[in-house]
């Protein structure tokens, strides 16, 4: 074959697009030769390649894009080349946020999940948001249980419509917000009573516009608010959304845990890989405010904690059953407001254990496996 250099093999990797930062894999240094070889009967090449998604489909589909990029070089050099190539996910340190393409300035993103409706998920999602917030933290919220759509209710903003803006010379709408929470949900662009019936791809496009098309700035944390269930939505966002990691939420008892184990194994694929970066069990149990010091556990007990435990997974806490968070949520301050409560005081506990994981998260090696 035409001899093949270190040159020719990277400008042959110059065609290959990093999806989610937008620029070529040689521009951006993701692209290394680990070792060449070159004869009259072909090439041997190794490559390490680095790409910007931990998710396994991710890194697989970059592989296959290399991979025909060495097969159009051999084509053009009159000779077969054989390639080992390892693709792994960028470390931490090396992320260039203001490079990415979606959510640029948002150093971690983190989804909220439930196997099944009914079990407090948006409410432990809001609250998380505001205790976020409260500590400091920029952070921003994203409503995506499109069908349900429940914090424009929960942040006492229904009536609210984000306003378009300019940003670059590109129209944008700006997040509402509410409780130092920067917020976006398909519920500020539909009536409060009218039922929102899209078909999967029509409700993935929305689910993207919500990112793509809002000014969120630079955010330390955005939090998303997911569907239950495992479905359309739940992919689109894995594919288009530079996840961290996730939240699963469950009540203890065993039909609620047997939904949140499908969850929890769903982020566990190979082709999707998302972390999981805990479990949270709400409605753990319940206390009579003329009794404060009993506790009834309605939907029995420990379920999720034990299942954290044989799973090897992370139990961020419990949050009780009390009449003042449901109360809060329904007037639009949610619990994480009232300093000095019970409610106030697990939330704090589940944000505290939450940051705990992030932080492991952020200091894994990369390649390894953090879930």
């Amino acid at each position: 074959m035409d001899a093949l250099n270190h040159d020719i093999l990277l400008d042959a990797l110059s065609g290959v697009m990093e999806p989610e930062l937008g620029k070529d894999l040689v521009s951006l240094g993701l692209a290394e030769v680990l070792a060449m070889e070159a004869s009259e009967e072909g090439a041997s090449v190794r490559l390490r390649i680095k790409s910007s998604s931990p998710a396994m489909h991710a890194r697989q589909r970059m592989k296959e894009a290399v991979e025909f990029a060495l097969e159009k070089l051999g084509t053009r050099l009159k000779g077969s080349i054989q390639a080992e190539i390892e693709v792994v996910p960028l470390g931490e340190e090396e992320r260039t946020l203001e490079t990415r393409k979606v959510l640029p300035g948002v150093q971690h993103v983190i989804a909220v999940a439930s196997g099944k409706g009914g079990v407090g998920k948006s409410t432990v999602t809001a609250n998380l948001a505001v205790e976020l917030a409260k500590r400091g933290f920029k952070v921003g919220l994203v409503d995506a249980d499109i069908h349900g759509p429940s914090m424009p209710t929960m942040f006492d903003v229904v009536r609210e419509k984000p306003q378009p803006v300019d940003h670059a010379g590109k129209p944008m709408m700006s997040p509402i917000e509410a409780h130092g929470v920067k917020l976006l949900s398909i519920g500020f662009f539909a009536d409060p009573d009218q039922a929102i019936v899209w078909r999967g791809p029509m409700a993935s496009k929305a689910l993207g516009q919500l990112f793509t098309d809002g000014d969120w700035g630079p955010l330390d944390f955005m939090l998303v608010d997911l569907p239950p269930g495992t479905g359309d939505v739940h992919l689109s966002l894995v594919q288009q959304v530079p996840l961290s990691g996730v939240v699963v939420v469950s009540t203890p008892q065993d039909i609620a845990l047997a939904d949140a184990r499908k969850g929890v194994s769903m982020f566990q694929l190979e082709s999707i890989n998302v972390p999981v970066l805990g479990l949270v069990e709400n409605m753990a149990y319940f206390s009579p405010p003329d009794m404060p010091e009993r506790r009834y556990h309605l939907f029995g007990r420990d379920g999720v904690k034990r299942y954290a435990e044989a799973s090897n997974t992370p139990f961020l806490g419990e949050l009780p059953l009390v009449q003042a968070i449901r109360e809060a949520g329904d007037a639009g301050r949610p619990a994480a407001l009232q300093e000095g409560t019970d409610a106030a005081k697990a939330i704090g506990l589940v944000t505290d254990r939450l940051l705990e994981a992030v932080a492991n998260l952020s200091s894994a090696p990369a390649g390894a496996d953090p879930s």
